[in-house]
This record gives structure tokens, C-alpha cells and sequence, in this order.
């Protein structure tokens, strides 16, 4: 089951970003709110709900913030209203990728991300171009040097994971997003400890840039990690390793 995985490369930088505390809290209330807005408010009902208050607990966001968020997005308490849409973009080399968007003005997401990405170089893609690449995933992870492969293997499967690979320092586990709030919590309860927990996009597969390349596309993907309206970016590069 255990493999090689790109996950830490596709997460390149993304730690340093999240690290930016406001700009984390922004994009994670806005989570809360289109979670609670399309299944409401009652997080033992909404699993898309549930997970969006984890990531927000993991990132230690105040209980206060929180009940916030779920109440401007069943309407309780006066807000944004936010959609939820996805631009898919062909990257310099051939590479693809899926732009997660959260925005309470679809005509200025649309400009502003439509403005990165030609500048850069990269090209927009019609809707269904380039999204049958990706499947979405439950990703769990954990610290190497706390847990052994084997642990958290043994636990992951016995859970009903996917699959659970050693990589970086990290130990990640993926599963069904159907079983996703499941395995967390099975991992949970035998007391082992996540440093991430979310639903995301993986690709299928994998292509390969030249250093050069691969500087360009991870300017794009911090131009578009730094615009108020990115939720996620997810791509199918692997990336030869970048200086910080």
C-alpha cells in the first residue's frame, strides 16, 4: 500500500503561507460559512461542515470566530454570501491545475485570477478540461517522528484507508472522502495525533518540469495563494526541489 507520494511538493510554500494567521482565518471562515449556507448549520449533520470547524480547531481559530462564521452562513447573523466555483488552467510545461475559489463577487474573482494567470504565461482551460485528472481525497497526516509507518498503517487500514505513505518527515494517510470523517476519527480515538486533516483534489498522475519551468509555475501558484478569493490550488507537476 505505502508508495511515493508528491503531496510535500505540491504543498511547497503553502505552510509558509498559512503561517500569514489573518489571511488563514479569512479563507477558513469563509469554509464555515458556504459549508453552513448549503448543508446548515448542525455540524453532526453537515460533514462538509464538520470538516471545514476541524481544519479551523487545528489552526487554533477562537470558538468565538467560529460560531460566527456558521451563523452568517445559515443566515442567523448578517454577511457575505459566497460561491464556490473552479478555474482549471493549462501551467507552462503542459502541466494542469484546479484554482479552488471562494468569492462574494464572481466578477472580480473571475478578472483578478484571469489577470495571474495570463500574466504568467499559463492559459485558462474551459470548464471539464483538465478536472478529470483529479480525484477528490480525505488526507490525513502525521508526524514520523512521533508515530512509526507501521503504526499509523496498521490503525489507517484496519480503518478503512486507501492507503498511507512515509514521505518528508510526514506520514500521510488517504482515504475515501465518503470515509474520511470515519478514519479521523477512529485515528483519533487510539490517540494518535494529526498535524493535517482535509478533503482535497490529487491527480492521477504526474509530469515532470525543468528548474526553470517549475520557478515560473510556483510564482503563479503563490500569485494565486496571496488573492483573497484562492481557496486552494492544486496541480500535476512534480516539482524539482526550489529554493526557499
Amino acid at each position: 500500500m505505502s508508495g511515493h507520494s508528491k503531496w510535500a511538493s505540491i504543498k511547497h510554500k503553502k505552510g509558509a503561507l498559512d503561517a500569514k494567521r489573518g489571511q488563514l482565518f479569512t479563507k477558513l471562515i469563509k469554509e464555515i460559512s458556504i459549508a453552513a449556507r448549503m448543508g446548515g448549520g448542525d455540524i453532526e449533520g453537515n460533514p462538509r461542515l464538520r470538516t471545514a470547524v476541524l481544519k479551523a480547531r487545528a489552526a487554533n481559530m477562537p470558538k468565538d470566530n467560529i460560531d460566527r462564521a456558521i451563523k452568517k452562513g445559515t443566515g442567523e447573523l448578517e454577511g457575505s454570501i459566497y460561491e464556490e466555483l473552479f478555474y482549471e488552467a493549462y501551467t507552462q510545461g503542459g502541466g494542469a491545475m484546479l484554482i479552488e475559489v471562494l468569492t462574494d463577487n464572481k466578477n472580480r474573482a473571475a478578472a483578478e485570477i484571469r489577470n495571474i494567470i495570463t500574466r504568467s504565461g499559463a492559459n485558462l482551460g474551459t470548464t471539464g478540461s483538465v478536472a478529470y485528472l483529479f480525484k477528490r481525497k480525505g488526507i490525513l497526516t502525521y508526524d514520523s517522528e512521533k508515530y512509526t509507518e507501521d503504526q499509523i498503517m496498521e490503525a489507517a487500514l484496519e480503518a478503512g484507508a486507501d492507503d498511507v505513505v512515509s514521505e518528508d518527515g510526514t506520514i500521510s494517510v488517504y482515504t475515501d472522502p465518503s470515509s474520511f470523517e470515519d478514519v479521523l476519527n477512529v485515528m483519533n480515538d487510539k490517540g494518535f495525533e494529526t498535524l493535517g486533516a482535509e478533503i482535497s483534489m490529487l491527480p492521477d498522475s504526474y509530469i515532470t518540469v525543468d528548474l526553470e519551468t517549475a520557478q515560473k509555475i510556483q510564482k503563479l501558484i503563490d500569485k494565486l495563494e496571496e488573492n483573497e478569493d484562492v481557496q486552494s490550488v492544486y496541480h500535476n507537476i512534480e516539482m524539482p526541489e526550489l529554493e526557499e
